[in-house]
């Protein structure tokens, strides 16, 4: 009996001693103090084999976590199974004093609560590092330029970082938000600088921050992510004691930890538009500058030559965008049309904050001579250095345009007076005004028009005449058949369009637009020989089709206007097909029968 119970507790003991251990979880850090900014190691450790993975929910609210890695080793010694399961997360506080990591679950187990102090330099020594003293080796200061700007003005951030250790895959994000536009203003700007005996690289970058409401507005601080060299790396055998030999897991994962380190959030208090502005847009700006020159310069102008005004805006404070159409703004008095040009934005750095400018060049055409005066031109603006509205203005301008250059003004007698235009500012005679005439402009052809016009009056007479004989002339030993209907004479003068047609696909492929358009004129007065079209608005409502319109009223304004940007496929492809039969249908009616 006594035998059989001996047996019976050896057998006991054999089992409970062939069981496992229960599970352990532990956790500890690498240091115990760092700065804000820098990052801490955690490594959680159990002593099983497990597929799952702890529970780091309770980390979120104190750290950021950058990155993790996992590992596992097992181990047979004598005949007995050890494994071990090890997850290592690199966490960045997102604020400084004392934070307490609590316990971190793992399966049915929890580890034990740490404590991490942050602040200062953050060197603290830890598991046997020896740490320098001084400063923090990264730090970041954000700073506003002003801290109650009005909507849509510009704040200028200038963001400051101090490095004084070795960053990789270093990058520098500034996300703006539906309530603040940011752009990044200029170039970085790098120098050094010695501090407790550590040599700092400093880069300055500056931010252009655009609030879009008025109210308080809080926007997250510019964040820096890199990868810092990591001297703190423990041995492998903590972790995974001696499976792998004495192999420093700095060299297994890198010698490289991540940094992420964030500016302090931003809060702008935006004024709304004071009641005081009450200009047409809205421009709060320190400084608004207004500027125009003429060309031609030296000379005159004579009805239908163009006159360009350009125009040149500049904000410092404003971007190129913010600023407005002068084409708009300005006004002109009854005699003369303006074609304005697309106007070029730009932008540039000017002490410290945007310079925003604005070049449009307006063409001017008189269609009668005669003494035009042309409005001042404001551009209202606010003063957020002054806290007062302000106008930058172009004084008023005399304008006296001559006939035309033939000597026959449109709808007026010649006028007598030869003197130049003249451009006066405040009181003072200005130059005279020069304009080339342009080549194959209206001016140049008006002389030309009489004679053509005459020319194809005795051609489509002629015809006529030949025509009407050939019909009442005897019958001849070959038929001719009685049902010959008469030839509209547009048909007949289209014969002389074909090459006018040839020219202007030819000019329209060159993208010419003085050659585009005497062509257009050529082949409308072989169709309207006893009054030819003076002009492309003229032929376009002759043709009184809307798929000539739009490109004939690109082609006058590209003439005019001086463009050299005109393109001419939109011509090409309407004069593809001949207009000529709806031209000869709407205008010149078929000749009726001289004998009923």
């Amino acid at each position: 009996m006594k035998k059989t119970i001996h047996h019976l507790a050896v057998a006991l003991l054999a089992g409970i001693l062939s069981l496992p251990a229960l599970a352990t979880t532990t956790a500890s850090l690498d240091r115990t103090q760092v700065a804000l900014g820098d990052t801490v190691r955690l490594l959680v450790q159990t002593d099983a084999s497990t597929d799952k993975q702890p529970d780091i929910g309770p980390l979120q609210q104190d750290f950021a976590v950058l990155g993790s890695s996992h590992g596992s080793s097992t181990q047979i010694i004598n005949g007995h199974i050890s494994s071990q399961t090890q997850v290592t997360l690199f966490l960045s506080p997102k604020h400084e004093g004392t934070i307490r990591i609590p316990p971190l679950s793992w399966g049915a187990e929890q580890s034990a609560a740490l404590e991490l102090t942050v602040g200062g330099s953050g060197n603290a020594p830890a598991q046997g590092d020896a740490g320098q003293a001084g400063a923090a080796p990264v730090s970041m200061s954000a700073t506003l330029d002003q801290k109650h700007p009005y909507v849509q003005s510009s704040v200028v951030l200038t963001l400051r970082l101090s490095v004084g250790v070795p960053l990789t895959q270093a990058s520098l994000d500034m996300p703006g938000s539906a309530d603040v536009l940011v752009k990044q203003l200029g170039e970085d700007t790098q120098t050094t600088e010695s501090r407790n005996g550590r040599n700092y690289q400093v880069i300055e970058r500056k931010y252009l921050l655009i609030p879009q409401r008025s109210g308080q507005i809080n926007l997250k601080g510019p964040t820096l992510d890199a990868q810092v060299q990591d001297s703190n790396m423990p041995d492998i055998n903590s972790f995974f004691g001696n499976a792998f030999g004495n192999i420093p897991l700095g060299r297994m994962m890198g010698s490289t930890r991540p940094l992420r380190l964030s500016a302090e959030s931003i809060v702008l208090n935006v004024q709304p538009r004071p009641a005081a502005a009450t200009g047409a847009d809205w421009l709060p700006a320190q400084k608004v500058t207004l500027d125009e020159s003429w060309r031609p310069d030296n000379a005159s102008v004579h009805v239908g030559e163009p006159l360009t005004r350009h125009l040149h805006l500049t904000a410092l404070g404003l971007t190129g965008t913010q600023l407005p159409d002068l084409s708009k703004l300005m006004t002109v008095p009854d005699g003369i049309k303006p074609y304005p040009d697309q106007a070029k934005t730009d932008e540039s750095v000017r002490s410290g904050t945007m310079l925003g400018s604005r070049d449009q060049d307006i063409a001017l055409i008189a269609s009668q001579p005669g003494h035009y005066e042309l409005p001042a031109l404001k551009v209202a603006w606010w003063d957020t250095v002054a806290n007062v509205q302000r106008e930058a203005t172009l004084p008023a301008r005399s304008l006296d345009v001559l006939p035309a250059a033939d000597g026959q003004a449109a709808q007026t007698p010649p006028a007598t007076n030869n003197a130049p235009v003249a451009l006066p500012t405040q009181g003072t005679p200005g130059n005279a005004l020069h304009v080339d005439l342009p080549p194959g402009s209206a001016m140049a052809r008006a002389s030309v028009w009489p004679w053509v016009s005459a020319v194809l009056a005795l051609l489509w007479l002629g015809t006529g005449v030949a025509w009407w004989r050939a019909r009442h002339a005897p019958a001849q030993s070959a038929p001719v058949p009685s049902t010959a209907s008469p030839a509209p004479a547009g048909r007949l003068a289209g014969l002389s369009s074909s090459k006018s047609l040839s020219e202007l696909q030819r000019a329209c492929r060159d993208n010419d637009a003085q050659a585009a358009r005497q062509a257009v004129l050529s082949w409308a007065a072989s169709f309207w020989p006893d009054s030819p079209p003076r002009g492309l608005k003229a032929v376009a409502q002759r043709l009184a089709d809307p798929r000539f319109t739009e490109p004939l009223q690109q082609l006058d304004r590209a003439c005019y206007a001086g463009s050299a940007a005109w393109q001419g496929a939109s011509l090409a492809q309407a004069f593809a097909q001949s207009p000529r039969q709806a031209a000869v249908d709407k205008v010149a009616p078929v000749i009726p029968d001289l004998y009923g």
